[in-house]
């Protein structure tokens, strides 16, 4: 038997990038992966496609995850279909990067309503049903920007540190259930958000490693804090994927 062997997950912003290996990881194991996207729909199906073909299980399903009513229409088609949610991964987010002083209230907002607001709504939702189970694995993603902060990002950093103060939080107001809550904060990893970067040489030399990270090493602890028993006595913590970039 695999490890997450027909836990269901639902892996938000899952169509590329880092929530896209996290799903296949997740499946690779086992695990019937919910494919959620925003508007990528072909991505998404490209990504359960991938699964599929390698004997996984996976569906996508569509939704805005800063929307409200359409996160409860995701957790309840999981329910319909499936009648447990075992994992949930929140990871969809935006940037809308720009230095203070130019940054539009609206650009603030919308980065604030996925990022950050997005996580509650997702894990109010799951943890509902997590709680009647007494049992459940979340994992936020956050970022070493949420920790460290970063030049023109002053509205993703916000997001991000809110994503770890809601981790601890939470973690603390479910443990007794047996529902464990973690966070991921990534350093620089080879997606489509950092495929533009202006100078990158520049930021290697802040990465004691030297380069820059890959999804599948994000999806690595993901895996790890989403297996039973391996990570059942861990929660409320922040586990950096970063090369050794934020040493606490």
């Amino acid at each position: 038997m695999t490890l997450l062997q027909d836990k269901v997950a639902i892996i938000t912003g899952a169509s590329r990038g880092i929530g896209r290996a996290i799903a296949i990881e997740l499946a690779s194991q086992g695990a019937i992966a919910v494919v959620n996207y925003a508007s990528s729909s072909a991505a998404a199906e490209a990504v359960v496609t991938e699964i599929t073909a390698a004997g996984g299980q996976a569906i996508a399903i569509q939704a805005d995850v800063s929307k409200i009513e359409q996160v409860d229409a995701l957790v309840n088609a999981v329910m319909e279909k499936f009648s447990r949610v075992d994992i949930l991964v929140n990871n969809a987010g935006i940037t809308r990067d720009t230095l203070l002083l130019r940054l539009k209230p609206e650009d603030w907002q919308a980065v604030i309503d996925l990022n950050l607001t997005g996580v509650f709504f997702c894990t109010r939702a799951a943890s509902k049903i997590m709680l009647k189970q007494r049992s459940g694995r979340i994992i936020n993603i956050t970022s070493v920007a949420g920790q460290m902060g970063n030049p023109g990002q002053s509205n993703y950093s916000a997001a991000k540190a809110g994503v770890i103060g809601f981790t601890k939080s939470v973690a603390k107001e479910l443990a007794t259930r047996g529902i464990t809550v973690n966070a991921v904060a990534p350093g620089f990893i080879t997606t489509d958000m950092t495929s533009d970067l202006n100078n990158p040489e520049d930021i290697l030399k802040y990465i004691p490693l030297g380069r820059f990270g890959q999804p599948e090493e994000v999806a690595g602890m993901v895996r790890f804090l989403a297996a039973d028993p391996a990570a059942n006595y861990i929660t409320g913590q922040v586990f950096n994927v970063d090369g050794g970039m934020v040493m606490a």
